[in-house]
């Protein structure tokens, strides 16, 4: 851990808190409100499977590759000008692909929101480290929270509200802008606010480098590959549900408002175990337990969807999102596997790219498939496969491990 904490202003500790919150409320919609709304957009732009399929396997793509730019960025800049700008990128890309005329611009502008997204994602387990060394647990449960929140609820109302503002998909997806712009207000109130903070609180490249000597190349790095092939697996199978599962209950026959609930249910059950999630794994010496119980939740989901797939859909939605809450454990592990800052900042970059480049081909692969099959046969069972990956994966990642110590057992703070 940081020998020092950060001595904030008086009432700056809960604005912290509430812009990473809002920060991360911001790191889903552009994904969800896509997939509710996936139907219409492919009518309205004249999209096959395949070009579905791409867009829909966009989010890891841009993770993976625009994710490492972080890190270099916020040790020059510092991460909090880093995240006003991801936020910004975030406004631009929703305003500007709801008025597209053609499926490449649409496709650029939600390159452009998930580039935001992106560095956001990188540098929120490096902001929780930097300003809540002590309370790893309970701020990432608040913004992974926050995450999990934004997801379901947008998954949830995707529908109505499109239905509210006259039923036209650019309206229904450019209106999640406003959270955007929300986020960019707050946080230049952070950065002004705690501007002094800010100055003595850089990451510099020196501290980035005495971190590269002291774990070594990540890539040579056993606990940094299983987190990454964790944190891979378990985005292959949170992408593939949040592009596509709306449309896979709808083909069951389910109905198709109540689809797009259904994926606000996968998402929505997320919101409290991300709270629970990180508080519960910082206590464990290893988090292979918690990672078992989310694998057979997501087996008994698919197993459901063959037997049942109308009847029960709102049950194997909830084990899906119980499934879902690998994402809050994955971050928390990125936090707890590392004891500085500096090292929290390169094993997040190196598991989060890593994780989303493993992550890329799964939502491709599931609307390849379908086309090719014309059934969900066999894409619900690639989808228990990628499962099953996951749980190894997890187990071997939260192993009592720090990357700095080579295998050395890990510290748990009380």
């Amino acid at each position: 851990m940081d020998s020092k904490h950060p001595v904030l202003p008086k009432g700056f500790g809960a604005l912290l808190i509430i812009a990473l919150v809002f920060a991360a409320l911001n790191l889903r919609p552009a994904v969800t409100s896509l997939g509710s709304l996936l139907d219409p957009v492919i009518d309205g732009l004249a999209m096959n499977g395949f070009v579905a399929g791409l867009i829909t396997g966009v989010p890891p793509l841009c993770f993976a590759l625009l994710g490492p730019l972080a890190p270099k960025l916020a040790g020059k800049r510092g991460p909090e000008v880093v995240v006003i700008a991801a936020m910004l990128a975030i406004l631009l890309g929703l305003a500007l692909r709801s008025v597209a005329p053609n499926t490449w611009v649409f496709f650029i502008f939600t390159a452009v929101a998930l580039a935001g997204i992106a560095v956001g994602n990188i540098l929120m387990p490096v902001l929780v480290k930097r300003w809540f060394p002590a309370k790893i647990g309970i701020v990432t449960g608040a913004y992974t929270t926050a995450v999990a929140l934004g997801a379901s609820v947008v998954a949830t109302v995707a529908v109505p509200v499109n239905e509210a503002v006259g039923g036209a998909w650019r309206r229904g997806l450019g209106i999640w802008a406003i959270l955007a712009l929300i986020a960019v207000f707050i946080w230049v109130v952070v950065f002004f606010g705690l501007r002094n903070q800010i100055a003595q609180r850089q990451l510099p490249s020196s501290n980035l480098s005495v971190a590269a000597l002291e774990i070594g190349p990540m890539s040579r790095n056993a606990t940094a590959w299983w987190v990454a092939l964790f944190f891979g697996a378990q985005s292959t199978v949170a992408y593939i549900l949040m592009g596509w599962a709306p449309k896979i209950f709808t083909d069951f026959g389910v109905n198709p408002a109540y689809s797009g609930a259904l994926l606000g249910v996968i998402l929505g059950v997320g919101v409290p175990l991300s709270f629970i999630m990180p508080a519960l794994a910082a206590r464990f010496s290893h988090q292979g337990p918690l990672v078992i119980i989310n694998g057979i939740a997501g087996i008994l989901a698919v197993i459901g969807i063959f037997i049942a797939p109308v009847q029960g859909a709102f049950i194997w939605a909830a084990l899906l999102g119980i499934c879902g809450s690998s994402f809050p454990l994955a971050l928390t592990m990125i936090g707890l596997k590392a004891h500085t800052a500096a090292g929290v900042s390169r094993l997040s970059t190196f598991g989060q790219s890593v994780g989303y480049l493993i992550a890329i081909p799964g939502p491709f692969l599931v609307g390849a498939l379908h086309e090719v099959t014309n059934s969900w046969t066999t894409p619900l069972l690639l989808i228990a496969a990628v499962i099953i990956f996951q749980t190894f994966t997890g187990i071997m990642a939260g192993r009592p491990r720090f990357v700095e110590d080579n295998g050395a057992p890990i510290r748990i703070d009380a």
